[in-house]
């Protein structure tokens, strides 16, 4: 009498069949791994079966088990096969894809160029920055007290007729100057210092070629013992001889609030006198609003506009080029 094969080795062999089919027929990774999982994992198709011989006898356990170590083995390998097909045809694809046509021609970028804002702003800086300054930056947004009271000009003063400004409705206001940036800097250090700030500011200016409501600004701020006008005077002559070569300077008396004595300084430039920048020796009641004892300390302070140094550099006939954008008037640079 011949032995017929049992139920389970007919289902694992036909699993076998079916499975092999299914994996040579996987056109993807994920779907492979599908696969892998459906009849191998650890509750596939193939562990399922295997878990029913222990309804077996014991006659019959070690010859299905062994059938099943040998549909395991195939499946296995049909799936190690159909995984090397599947990875080898995405390289493929892949490169196909990325392959670069060396004959092309190439894409055309324009070369950026630095504004001619930022071009001044980073030569002052490297200027004074090489004298021993220190970069310091501060808020666009300000209170009055930093942009106004701590730099002696109390709400009654006639002086901010000359710093209309943009006022916010909980009070604060868009910075008139870049002075409110050494107060700040004062607060928090003790002397002796040496700053530079550059930063944007407004005021309410009707635009033209030569005026803007917002412009930059470059503010330098010295204080130490036994600091001098003589002091002051030297610094801006170094400073311009780097901006602008060697040209006669001159200093005319005028007021700022927050400086006493103050100074408008002019540059001979073209053969007629350009007034390029204020300064003055800081007053000492700023000393005295961020808690220095002007008994013992002195300071200078200058700034300037940034726009001006540009357009006199750059022999430029109307500041409103310097803000909009057109091409044809960048690429000069």
């Amino acid at each position: 009498m011949t032995n017929q094969p049992s139920n389970l080795e007919v289902q694992l062999l036909a699993l076998q069949i079916e499975g092999e089919k299914a994996i040579f027929s996987a056109d993807s990774l994920e779907s492979l791994e599908e696969l892998r999982v459906g009849y191998l994992g650890k509750k596939g198709e193939l562990s399922t079966l295997l878990r029913s011989m222990g309804q077996l006898s014991a006659e019959e356990r070690p010859s299905i088990g062994a059938i099943g170590n040998t549909v395991k083995e195939s499946l296995q390998t049909s799936l190690d096969k159909q995984r090397a097909i599947l990875e080898a045809a995405q390289i493929h694809a892949q490169l196909e894809a990325e392959t670069l046509d060396v004959t092309m021609p190439g894409i055309y970028s324009p070369q950026g160029r630095v504004h001619p804002l930022n071009g001044i702003i980073d030569q002052a800086l490297d200027i004074f920055v090489g004298m021993g300054y220190t970069v310091a930056q501060g808020p666009e947004m300000e209170t009055d007290y930093y942009n106004f009271e701590a730099l002696n000009t109390p709400p009654d003063h006639p002086a901010r007729d000359m710093q209309d400004t943009f006022y916010l409705p909980d009070g604060n206001l868009l910075r008139t100057q870049t002075s409110c940036v050494q107060i700040r800097y004062m607060e928090a250090e003790e002397p002796p210092i040496r700053i530079v700030a550059p930063g944007r500011v407004y005021r309410k200016d009707d635009v033209d070629a030569t005026h803007s409501a917002v412009f930059h600004q470059i503010e330098l701020l010295a204080i130490d013992e036994g600091l001098t006008f003589t002091d002051l005077k030297g610094t801006i002559k170094l400073f311009l001889e780097a901006m602008f070569g060697e040209l006669p300077i001159r200093f005319r008396a005028s007021y700022f609030p927050f400086t006493e004595p103050s100074a408008e300084v002019d540059l001979q430039w073209n053969g007629r006198w350009l007034e390029v920048m204020g300064c003055g020796m800081v007053d000492p009641n700023v000393l005295k609003a961020v808690g220095y004892d002007p008994e013992v300390y002195t300071g200078f302070a200058a700034g300037f506009g940034v726009e001006r140094f540009a357009m006199v550099l750059h022999q430029m006939d109307d500041i409103r080029r310097l803000y909009n954008s057109d091409l044809r008037f960048l690429q000069q640079f």
